[in-house]
């Protein structure tokens, strides 16, 4: 093995080096700080006596050393000793830790050039994408080992009018604890606040009456608006919901928000979240299973809106997802009647292992409707990656409005 400030090479021409260079960084570096177990010492196997009859007709039953063989044992383990001596001071040196560390961070920052057609053989690009994730599974290696700390994060979303003009105003502010991801589970991602969440509670706060959440008047009869969140994570769109809708004073009896995700950890995060931002409860915290989901109370009763945040991470969510939206969101009363709207935002990644999960979403939600009642795709904006916002595979983000038609 050789140090990694010597053997990786430079991201700034990453994208003219080939797999097998790229392969052999990653090797090395495997070898330096996750090296595979010691082989298990095999098994003593006894072996049968000799005759005695037969051992006196030999003087000498050893065999003869020239002097040669037992010094070139003596030899490879004095060699082994020194490369394990070498690779302790290698293993142990915080400088080139360091550099190995940034060096898998920018690599998977600059993914996309990695994987660029113009500078990838189309032979080459099964491969290429087999080393982003192999250097991201090295990366959570690397971090992996150190416990991860909860962290609290602090937003505040400019509010309305003065989100438009650009002044300081209004503002909606959420406090939210993203929680340690478990390791051992790959499901536990709403434990984490993701990128598409804050752009679409953004968008909310900035313009609450394009969402269907600006103020109604007062008429009589009229219910309570409901609206709900699927895989609600930590709950920043439901949590940013209920603040706006307080603003118009339509809180309590008059609306009923309610969030809802699978993992029973992401569920404690997500109630803890909901109590530090509010003195009374105005999210209904509940669990959802999309692949099998239950239609009792409160999901008995469909809902106005539907918000949804980077729920697309395996090729089956969209069609859980669309199943329940057609029973959970209100359906036009009549030929002109309004419906529900469902918001879903998603992350477009080019890369790894969730790459083109996005495009699930236009498979199963047509863009016109048959002859009767059908979830359509009625809008779809792309929205651009912001700087300081976001995972390194996530290019861009794709809001989509679906209604029926």
């Amino acid at each position: 093995p050789t140090a990694p400030t010597s053997s990786l090479p430079p991201l700034a021409r990453i994208s003219q080096h080939s797999s097998a260079q790229v392969q052999a960084a990653l090797d090395n570096l495997r070898t330096i700080y996750f090296p595979p177990p010691p082989p298990t010492p095999a098994r003593t196997i006894k072996v049968a006596k000799r005759n005695p009859k037969l051992a006196h007709l030999i003087h000498d039953a050893s065999v003869p050393d020239s002097g040669y063989a037992s010094a070139e044992d003596e030899e490879d383990a004095e060699e082994t000793r020194d490369e394990n001596e070498e690779l302790d001071i290698l293993r142990s040196d915080a400088f080139e830790r360091a550099f190995a560390l940034k060096w898998l961070t920018g690599f998977a920052a600059r993914a996309d050039l990695w994987l660029d057609p113009a500078a990838c053989p189309p032979a080459d690009e099964g491969p290429r994408a087999a080393l982003v994730d192999a250097a991201a599974a090295l990366l959570a290696a690397f971090v992996g080992g150190e416990p991860e700390a909860a962290v609290t994060r602090a937003f505040s979303f400019p509010f309305g009018c003065s989100a438009k003009e650009g002044e300081e105003g209004e503002t909606i502010s959420v406090e939210l604890n993203d929680a340690p991801l478990l390791s051992e589970d790959h499901t536990s991602v709403g434990l984490q606040s993701w990128a598409s969440s804050i752009l679409l509670a953004e968008r909310m706060a900035a313009d609450p009456d394009s969402f269907g959440l600006g103020p109604r008047p007062i008429q009589a009869g009229r219910r309570e608006r409901r609206i709900l969140e699927l895989g609600a994570g930590t709950g920043l769109l439901s949590i940013a919901t209920a603040k706006i809708l307080e603003r118009h004073g339509e809180t309590g009896a008059k609306a009923t928000i309610v969030a809802t995700d699978f993992h029973p950890d992401v569920l404690a995060n997500l109630q803890a979240n909901v109590d530090a931002n509010f003195k009374w409860d105005p999210v209904d915290v509940r669990p959802l299973d999309w692949e099998h989901p239950v239609y009792e109370e409160p999901f008995d009763v469909p809902f106005d809106i539907i918000l949804a945040a980077d729920v697309v991470y395996e090729p089956l969510h969209a069609a859980w997802i669309r199943g329940c939206v057609e029973r959970l969101l209100v359906k036009p009363q009549g030929e002109d009647g309004a419906g529900g709207v469902f918001w879903m935002i998603i992350a477009d990644r080019p890369s790894g292992r969730h790459a083109g999960l996005a495009d699930t979403v236009f498979e199963v939600f047509p863009k016109s409707g048959g002859g009767e009642w059908d979830l359509v795709i009625v809008d779809v904006e792309q929205l651009e990656k912001q700087d300081g916002r976001g995972r390194a595979d996530e290019g861009g983000y794709r809001l989509f409005k679906i209604g029926w038609a």
